[in-house]
Formats: structure tokens, C-alpha cells, sequence
């Protein structure tokens, strides 16, 4: 059954591949999947699969799901159209199952890509939660506390806002018939329109209300434009006959309204700088909370201002003349400076004095904008509160006491530059230069050369190119007697960085007899010198208890009722102290820009030159400044002080015991020795000798081993400072090792206590007597020999200076004696037969004995003088008795035999080497006492002194330049600063081009 089937099914296949009807194509069976073909034609040639014969039941199953198969209606399919048509629309069923499926994968994969995509694009984004410290937190807040909506809804509409301006179309058609009757006039415009720079003209703002406060100000401009033609023309004669009054009371009204116009624009602009001021202090505030969270970046005018100390410290003299732009503030004594700086500052800052000179140095300030109105000096981290009586006291009192110490003895002045930096919401940045007051006459009390000092300091700041002058003339005197414009005039003569400042209007305006001298003033025809720009300030009533807030309230009242803006003789920008520090800024960041970068290069080209002059002369040597010299030499010295501690107990012991001998042997023989050799037993010489020692020990003998001991410990610290290393010694560091040796010894002191443990020491080992072995014996003569053989050397040197050379010097050499040689010289043969005459003479001549020998001399002719005679006697006797004590020595090395038995049976006596053995056990034991009071205490406490020695002179600089000097050292440092002007300023141009 199966291949009947089968081949009826290959007879259609056949039939249905002939009948192309002319078009080749494939056969609908080669179309069909693998499995469909084994099902439809089982023993074709190409089909590869052959299937396994049936071991059941025949039975019809499918070898796809083993279901019954269907019997198939193509058995009974006719031959033509109909057989095509249906494999067609089978082909076209099987192409639509597949184009879902690919439509189907294709959007499973294109959502995987999608998403994966997303997914790196999202990986890529930075995270911007670091961030969030940019927008402050209360903006954050905003919304949670304010409803907008209900803002809005507040609001006034456009209607209502118009209603608050005046009509301005009134204005324009009276300034239009005023245009029509005069004819139009060029007067000359000179004034200096600073604050008209700081908005763009082109734009027209039509919407919101700073829109409509700069059409205001348009339109004030043309208004004021349009006033002063018709006043010039008002002016001219032939118009002046032909004015009717009420042409006259006309433009009256015209400039009263032109007036108001201008007070509530300036009403309105005050305003919105109040509310921005109060929203910049509370973002920095927010901000300031975090500062010691992240590490904030310096402010602009702050890294400025530290080049500009950088400079000040590298040449105080001012002598490299750096074109670095500041402000520089000069004027005539009393014009007031400091006022016009204070309101800048807005702060009273400067100490204040009735016609005395108060800025006796310059005082460098630097404004800059900050949470709080604080003051700092550069040296020092306390902050002054300014919104604080008590701080801003103190504040001028501070700067007043700075001015007075860097004032010189028998000077005035100072050029040593003070630097202060004033911080506040609202200040303008930049950096001003405060000078004395230019005087004419020298009065008492001051240095005969304060005036040629005051102007040669304001022309050594005036003279560079870029600095900004701000010459300050007093209004309320006459013109004639300033002093100022002719020193500025001579350093500026273009005007082309010159700004005018006229203080004191308000009482020029009461003294002067015409405000047109004023005007002229201002318009720069009065006084020789040109200027940039022409201002006019008041500064307060003159009472110094006066707040900024008063006197800013005082100057706007004056300007407002003043005649001088009410008949268009002064400019609305060209009054107040706010339009000038608004000017003033402009100014200076403007040839900040101009100027930084040309003198960044000059220093680039100055440390270029200094690198070169240091390979040339130092090749071989590092580029090592005070500082770090100071930080060698200190180590140097420190390891010095170290080698105290490694010097051994022996040489300790043997240095003290030396040194100590040769400070009391000569209170020993001549008070101790001598006089208990006198006596005529030993009884009394043990007796004699123990009085004295106990007298010697309480009063003297302790004191005088401290001071040997200290005398000691300098000269070994002495040796181990000034002992050369060799080849690594460096000879610029003597000085200083020097300084630093004596000040750590100054400032030594000994232990108090040692002196009374000392004395018990010595006490006791004086009172020993007990020589214990005939070692220490011999040890006490040869100590006694040495002893008195030095001291008969001595004596026969003074002797032999007494009376002067013997015959064989006489001879040998051709020296002859002197007169006085020769007496003395009959006078020791007198004495010396007298010796001879009773050897066991006292120690002292009798009155009679003086006179047998002054007779004998006078028999030979020789006047002889009795004091002559005793001394002389002293001397002889003394050689006579150490010649005597020696021989005695000798006759006591036999003599421990008969100490031991106490000398009893014996006609020999050596209680003289008893003594000599008790003096010199003394000295050991007083040197090893001291030897372990310098090496477990005094060291030490030198060492802690050379440190703090060291510590106080790393913060004194004026010591470290006096005491490191020289040219390498010069070099060393001219090159480090150089070097950090330039990375400073490059820093600092860096930051001002990231700010455009």
C-alpha cells in the first residue's frame, strides 16, 4: 500500500515539475523542509534518510509525533491550474510563518541590544552625587517651604508695574520741544563713565525689572544729554536776551523731574543690590560650612596678594621695581586717604590723629568677598570681627604698634611694607597700597629727611607702569596749595592710570564762593595734571566715633540735595564712594589682564639668568637656601652635642682633676702649706692643716670645682663645634655654630644643689688620713715633687726677673741690667747671707733685721727702699723653702715604714706628704663627683638649651640673614624666591584665565 501511494505521489511530482508554463523555478517538493519531503517522497533519489521497515502491526504513524497519519487528498488531485495554486498559497503561508519569526527574533534582540546599550551609556555618566555641594542646600529646600504658585499668583501684573514708572512718554515729547526751540550745542565730555562699562549697551533688556532699570539708565543718559545743551545754550548771549520765564520755569521742571528719575532709579538699583548682597552672604555662609570638609581653592585676589607679600619680603627697599599692577593711594597730609580707603574697606581699620602724620609706613590691603568682615595680618592667624567695637579697637591699635616698630630709631618713616587683608560680603577685590601723607614743611619732632623720604618712597611705587594712582586732594582747601598733583602729575603726565579723588565736597560746597570751581575740578581744567576718570566723594562729617553706615546715609543726603547734581556740574557715576571702588576694581583687573603675563615673563628671564650665574660659580653644589643651610648646620650642630655623651669617664676625670689642681694649688702652698710648715712640731701642723682645709672646703673649694667643671663642659662643647670634618667642613656655618655656642651658654646654668652635695663629698675625703699601701705613698711624693718643682721654677723665673740676667746671659747675649736690677740684685746677696747665716730662719724679717740690711746696702752706697727688701725676701725665702721641702721628699720616700708605726721612735716627720696625699685623693674624688654630674645631668641639660637655642633662632629671621651670609648664600636665596614668584604668577594667570 505504502509504494503504491508512493508511486502516485512521484507521478504528480513529476507532473507539477514539467508544468512550469515557461518560467523556471524549483520544485515545490526541493522547497520543503527535510522531513515534509521524507514524509511526501520516501524513496527519492536525493533524500538521504531511508526509513527502518515496520516490526508491527501495519498501522499509519508519522515520524514527526507518531500520530495516525491522514489520509492525503493529493491521490485524488487532478492534473492543471488548481495543482499549482494551492502549493502557491502554501509557499506564501510558510514565507508569512517565517517573516513573524524574523520580525519576532529581530525584536527580541534589538530590545537586548537597546538595553544593553543603555546600560554602558549609563556606566559611562560620571557620578555627580560628589557634586551637589555646588548648588547650596537651601535651594534644595526651596520648594518644600515656598509656594510658587501662590507667588505668582501674588504678583502684580505688567499694568500694575508700569503705573510705579513716570511717563516717559511726557518726558520725551517736552525734551523734544526743548530740542525744537534750542539748537543743538557740543559742550566737551571729559568725565570718566566707569560704572556705564559695566553694561552692555547693544543689549535691550525690554522684560522683568532689571530690564526697566537699564532702559531707566538709557534714558537718564539722554535726558541728561539733552539738559545740558539746553543749559549751554541758556547760557550764550544771544539766547539769553530772547528767553522768556516761562521757558525758563519749563526746563526747571524738566531737570526737577529728571532729578527724581534719577533718585529712584538709584533707589531701585540700591535695592537689588541689598537683596543680592544678603543672598550672596547666605550662600557663602552655607557654603563656609563645609570648608573644612573639602580643601576649597584660593580666591583670586588671594593668590594675587601673596605674590605681591612674596615680592615685599624679597626686596623690602623696593629696589627691583616689579610692574606688578596695585592701587597706589597718595595725597597731601590730612586729604583724606584713609577715609576714602576705609570706606572701600567699609570698615574704620586705620588709626586716626587731629593734623598728626598717623601712616608713618605702607599698609598694603587687600580686599576680597567673604562670609564674614573679618581682618587678619599676613603674619599672624587671629581674626579681627568688624562688626565688633572691641576687635576693630584693637585692629588699630595693632596696625599702630606695627607701624611704630618698623619705624627706625632717628626716623620718621619706614618702607617696610605691612600687609593686611580684609574680607566681606560685598567688598570689591583688589589690592591697595596706603602711603604717607605728602608734606611741605618738616616740623619738630620729626627727621630732617622725612620729606625727601616720603617722596621718594611715593615715587618708587608711583613709577610703575601698571600701578593704579589714586591722588586724594583735600576739597575744602584752595587748590593752589596742593602738593599731591604736582609729584603725580610728574609720574603720570598722559593721566592714562590716574584717577582723581575729590574729598570733603560737602564742606567745598559751604566754603567755596563759586561751585564752578568744582566743576572745573572735576572736568579736569583746574589742576595741570590729566587723570583717567574724575570723582567726588564725602568721607563723614570729621567725628571720629562716626560709623561707615552714617557716613555712607550722610553722603547719599548730600548728593541728593546738593546743587551740584541738581545743575548738572556733577555726574551721578561720578560721586559716592561706591561708584569709585566700583571704578577702581574695573581699573585694576583690567591692567591686572593687560600687564601679569609680560611681567611673568621678565621673572622667567630672571631665573634664568640666576640658574646660570649658579652653575658657573657652585657647580658642585646643591641650590640650598637660608632655610634649608640652617636646617643642615642645625643637625650639624646636634650631632655635635651627641658627641658629648660618647666622650669617656677617664678623660672626663683626668681634664677635671688637672684643671681643678691648677685653679687652688696656689691657695694650697702659699695659705695651707706654707703656714703650717712654719710651725715647730707635727702636732701643730696636723692641727693647722685640718683648720685650714675645713675653712678652704665650706667657703671656697665647691664653688670653685663647679666653675671648673663648667669651664670643663665649654671647652669640650667648644672643641667638638669648632673641630674641622675634614673635606665636608663648611666654613659658612662658623658664625653661626659661634652664636649658637655662646647663647646655649648663657643661657646654662648648674644645678644649685651640686655645690652642697660637693661639699659633704670633699669634707669627708679631706678628714682621711689612712695611706693603705706603700703604692698610694710613693704616689703622694711624686705628686708633692712635681708640685713644689713647679713651683720653684716660677719662683726662680721671678727672681730671675727681679734682678735681671746672670753673667753667662750677660756675656753670651750683651744684656745688661737696669738700675733697679742692680739694687735688687745687692739686696738678694744681702738676704741670702742671712739665710745662710740661720737656716732655719721664720718666714717673715724681722723690723731689725730690715734695717741691718737697708745699713749694709747704704755703707756700698745703695738706697734701698724697706718694701724693696721684703720683697725680695718673700721670694728668696720661697726658693729657699721649696728647695728645702724637696730634699725633705726625697727623705720621706723611705719613710711609709715609719708613718705606719705613727713615726713613733723616728726623728723623721712626713706629715707634709700626709697633707699632699689628702689634696690629691680630694681631686679624685671631687672629679669623679663631677664627672657623673656633667654626664648623667649637664649634658643634658645643654643638649635640651642647644635645641631651644636652635628653635628660637629658626623663628628669627633677621638673626638666621645676619648670621648665614655671603654670596652663595645671597644667590641661594634671590633664586628660590625668583623661583616662586614665577610658579606663583603662572598659577595665578592659570586661574585668571579660567574666570574669563
Amino acid at each position: 500500500m505504502w509504494r503504491t501511494r508512493a508511486a502516485e505521489a512521484c507521478v504528480i511530482c513529476r507532473s507539477l515539475a514539467n508544468s512550469s508554463c515557461g518560467i523556471r523555478r524549483k520544485s515545490p517538493l526541493q522547497n520543503l523542509h527535510l522531513v515534509s519531503r521524507s514524509m511526501h517522497h520516501p524513496y527519492h533519489s536525493s533524500l538521504k534518510l531511508q526509513r527502518r521497515p515496520l516490526r508491527m502491526s501495519i498501522q499509519q504513524f508519522s515520524s514527526l509525533n507518531r500520530l495516525p497519519l491522514r489520509r492525503t487528498k493529493l491521490l485524488n488531485v487532478k492534473y492543471g491550474y488548481q495543482s499549482y495554486r494551492n502549493f502557491r498559497l502554501a509557499r506564501l503561508a510558510s514565507r508569512l510563518l517565517k517573516i513573524r519569526y524574523l520580525i519576532l527574533g529581530s525584536a527580541v534582540g534589538g530590545g537586548y541590544t537597546a538595553k544593553k546599550t543603555y546600560d554602558q551609556w549609563k556606566d559611562m555618566m560620571p557620578d555627580l552625587d560628589e557634586y551637589k555641594w555646588i548648588i547650596p542646600d537651601f535651594i534644595w529646600e526651596l520648594d518644600e517651604h515656598i509656594d510658587f504658585e501662590k507667588l505668582i499668583k501674588a504678583l502684580p501684573d505688567a499694568d500694575d508695574l508700569a503705573k510705579l514708572l513716570p511717563d516717559f512718554d511726557k518726558i520725551g515729547e517736552s525734551f523734544t520741544s526743548l530740542k525744537g526751540i534750542f539748537s543743538p550745542g557740543t559742550p566737551g565730555e571729559t568725565a570718566f563713565r566707569a560704572t556705564d562699562q559695566r553694561y552692555d549697551s547693544d543689549k535691550q533688556y525690554k522684560k522683568g525689572l532689571l530690564g526697566e532699570l537699564i532702559l531707566l539708565q538709557q534714558q537718564i543718559q539722554q535726558h541728561e544729554e539733552e539738559a545740558r545743551r539746553a543749559a549751554g545754550q541758556y547760557n550764550t548771549g544771544s539766547y539769553q536776551q530772547k528767553r522768556k520765564v516761562s521757558d525758563k520755569e519749563k526746563m526747571d521742571q524738566l531737570q526737577e523731574e529728571l532729578l527724581r528719575t534719577q533718585l529712584k532709579y538709584q533707589r531701585m538699583l540700591e535695592r537689588l543690590e541689598k537683596e543680592n548682597k544678603e543672598l550672596r552672604k547666605l550662600v557663602l555662609q552655607r557654603d563656609d560650612k563645609g570648608i573644612h570638609q573639602r580643601k576649597l581653592k584660593k580666591s583670586l585676589i588671594d593668590m594675587y596678594s601673596e605674590v605681591l607679600d612674596i615680592l615685599s619680603d624679597y626686596d623690602a627697599s623696593y629696589n627691583t621695581q616689579d610692574h606688578l599692577p596695585r592701587v597706589v593711594v597718595v595725597g597731601d597730609q590730612s586729604a583724606g586717604k584713609t577715609s576714602v580707603l576705609e570706606m572701600i574697606a567699609q570698615a574704620r581699620i586705620f588709626p586716626r590723629g587731629s593734623g598728626e602724620m598717623m601712616t608713618r609706613s605702607p599698609v598694603k590691603v587687600t580686599l576680597s568677598e567673604g562670609p564674614h568682615h573679618v581682618a587678619l595680618f599676613k603674619d599672624s592667624s587671629r581674626e579681627f570681627d568688624l562688626t565688633k567695637e572691641e576687635d576693630l579697637a584693637a585692629l588699630r591699635n595693632e596696625i599702630e604698634i606695627r607701624m611704630r616698630n618698623s619705624v627706625k630709631e632717628g626716623c620718621t618713616v619706614s618702607t617696610e611694607t605691612i600687609s593686611l587683608s580684609v574680607k566681606g560680603p560685598g567688598l570689591q577685590r583688589m589690592v591697595l597700597v596706603d602711603l604717607p601723607g605728602v608734606i611741605s614743611t618738616v616740623t619738630s619732632g620729626m627727621a630732617p629727611d622725612t620729606k625727601e623720604t616720603i617722596f621718594s618712597i611715593s615715587k618708587a611705587y608711583m613709577q610703575n607702569p601698571n600701578a593704579i594712582i589714586l591722588c586724594i586732594q583735600d576739597g575744602s582747601v584752595d587748590a593752589e596749595r596742593s602738593i599731591v598733583t604736582d609729584l603725580v602729575s610728574q609720574m603720570d603726565p598722559q593721566g592714562k592710570r590716574t584717577i582723581f579723588v575729590l574729598t570733603k565736597v560737602d564742606l567745598a560746597e559751604k566754603n567755596v564762593a563759586s561751585p564752578s570751581r568744582i566743576q572745573q575740578i572735576i572736568e579736569g581744567k583746574l589742576f595741570p595734571m590729566k587723570a583717567l576718570g574724575y570723582f567726588a566723594v564725602v568721607t563723614g562729617k570729621g567725628n571720629s566715633s562716626e560709623s561707615i553706615e552714617s557716613i555712607k546715609e550722610y553722603e547719599e543726603e548730600f548728593f541728593q540735595n546738593s546743587k551740584l547734581l541738581k545743575t548738572c556740574m556733577l555726574k551721578a557715576h561720578q560721586v559716592t564712594t561706591k561708584n569709585l571702588s566700583l571704578a577702581v576694581s574695573d581699573c585694576f583687573w583690567k591692567m591686572v589682564r593687560e600687564s601679569v603675563e609680560q611681567q611673568a615673563d621678565a621673572f622667567k628671564a630672571t631665573r634664568f639668568n640666576l640658574e646660570t650665574e649658579w652653575k658657573n660659580n657652585y657647580p658642585q653644589l646643591r641650590e640650598l637656601d637660608r632655610n634649608e643651610l640652617f636646617e643642615k648646620a642645625k643637625n650639624e650642630i646636634l650631632d655635635e652635642v651627641i658627641s658629648l655623651t660618647q666622650v669617656t669617664p677617664k678623660h672626663w676625670e683626668e681634664i677635671l682633676q688637672k684643671t681643678l689642681w691648677e685653679r687652688v694649688s696656689t691657695h694650697v702652698i702659699e695659705n695651707i702649706y706654707l703656714p703650717a710648715a712654719q710651725t715647730m712640731n707635727s702636732g701643730t701642723f696636723n692641727t693647722t692643716v685640718d683648720i685650714k682645709l675645713k675653712q678652704w672646703t665650706d667657703k671656697q673649694l665647691p664653688n670653685k670645682a663647679v666653675e671648673v667643671a663648667w669651664e670643663t663642659l665649654q671647652e669640650e662643647f667648644s672643641r667638638f663645634m669648632t673641630e674641622q670634618k675634614g673635606k665636608e667642613h663648611d666654613d659658612i656655618f662658623d658664625k653661626l655654630k659661634q652664636a649658637v655656642k655662646e647663647e646655649s651658654i648663657k643661657r646654662h646654668k648648674w644645678n644649685e644643689r651640686a655645690e652642697d652635695s660637693l661639699r659633704v663629698i670633699q669634707h669627708n675625703a679631706l678628714e682621711d688620713r689612712s695611706i693603705s699601701d706603700k703604692q698610694q705613698w710613693d704616689a703622694a711624693i711624686h705628686f708633692m715633687e712635681e708640685t713644689l718643682q713647679s713651683r720653684l721654677k716660677d719662683t726662680e723665673s721671678v727672681i730671675e726677673d727681679m734682678v735681671g740676667p746672670d753673667w753667662k746671659k750677660r756675656w753670651l747675649y750683651w744684656i745688661g741690667r737696669s738700675k733697679e736690677q742692680n739694687i735688687r740684685n745687692e739686696t738678694k746677696n744681702e738676704l741670702e747671707k742671712l739665710i745662710k747665716c740661720n737656716e732655719e730662719h721664720a718666714a717673715y724679717l724681722a723690723n731689725d733685721e730690715v734695717t741691718t740690711v737697708r745699713k749694709n746696702l747704704e755703707a756700698r752706697g745703695i738706697t734701698v727702699d724697706p718694701c724693696l727688701i721684703k720683697d725680695t725676701w718673700h721670694q728668696i725665702y720661697r726658693r729657699y723653702f721649696l728647695k728645702t721641702a724637696l730634699n725633705h721628699c726625697n727623705l720621706c720616700r723611705r719613710g711609709f715604714y715609719y708613718y705606719q708605726r705613727h713615726f713613733v721612735d723616728s726623728e723623721l716627720e712626713c706629715n707634709d706628704i700626709v697633707l699632699f696625699w689628702r689634696i690629691q685623693r680630694m681631686l679624685s674624688i671631687t672629679a669623679n663627683t663631677l664627672r657623673q654630674q656633667l654626664t648623667n645631668t649637664e649634658v643634658r641639660r645643654l643638649e635640651k638649651n642647644v635645641k631651644e637655642v636652635l628653635e628660637d633662632f629658626a623663628e628669627d629671621n633677621e638673626k638666621k640673614v645676619k648670621l648665614l651670609t655671603g654670596k652663595r648664600v645671597q644667590l641661594a636665596e634671590d633664586l628660590k624666591k625668583v623661583r616662586e614668584i614665577q610658579e606663583k604668577l603662572e598659577a595665578f594667570i592659570e586661574a585668571l584665565h579660567q574666570e574669563k
